[in-house]
C-alpha cells in the first residue's frame, strides 16, 4: 500500500490574483516560483519560502463564486526572526497586527496578519531559549 509521502503544496483561491501575489511577495517575502493556467482554466501562482521545500498555491478561478473567508477557518503559520522587526516591515506598508503580539508559557510569541481574501497569516517568533 502506497501512503502519503511528502506535502507538496497548500491551495487558497482567490479573487485578485495579482494583490494576493503582491501581499506574499512584498510583506511576507515569498519568491514566485510558477505561474501557468490549469487545463479547466484556473491561473495559478506558486510561492515559495526561502527555507521551506513546500509551495503555496494562488489560484483564480475566473467565473467562480467570490472567495469568502469565515473567520479563524484557517491559517498558514510562518517563522519570523524578529517580530518586533517585523511589525516596522508592516507599518512601511502601511498594515499592522490584527492580533497579538502574544507570549506563550513557552517563551514562543506570535502574531496575525490578514491577507488578502480574509485568509489569517500567522507569524510566529520561536523562544531565544532552547526548549
Amino acid at each position: 500500500m502506497s501512503l502519503a509521502r511528502k506535502l507538496l503544496h497548500t491551495r487558497y483561491r482567490v479573487n485578485d490574483l495579482e494583490r494576493t501575489v503582491k501581499f506574499y511577495r512584498d510583506i511576507l517575502g515569498l519568491a514566485e516560483i510558477k505561474r501557468h493556467k490549469s487545463p479547466r482554466g484556473s491561473e495559478l501562482v506558486f510561492l515559495k519560502t526561502p527555507e521551506s521545500e513546500e509551495l503555496i498555491e494562488i489560484c483564480f478561478f475566473p467565473g467562480s463564486e467570490p472567495v469568502k473567508c469565515q473567520a479563524d477557518l484557517t491559517h498558514l503559520a510562518f517563522e519570523v526572526d524578529s517580530l518586533e522587526e517585523f511589525e516596522k516591515h508592516l507599518a512601511q506598508h502601511g498594515l499592522k497586527y490584527s492580533d497579538g503580539p502574544t507570549t506563550s508559557s513557552s517563551g514562543t510569541t506570535f502574531a496575525f496578519i490578514d491577507a488578502p481574501e480574509g485568509y489569517e497569516i500567522e507569524l510566529i517568533q520561536k523562544s531565544a531559549v532552547a526548549t
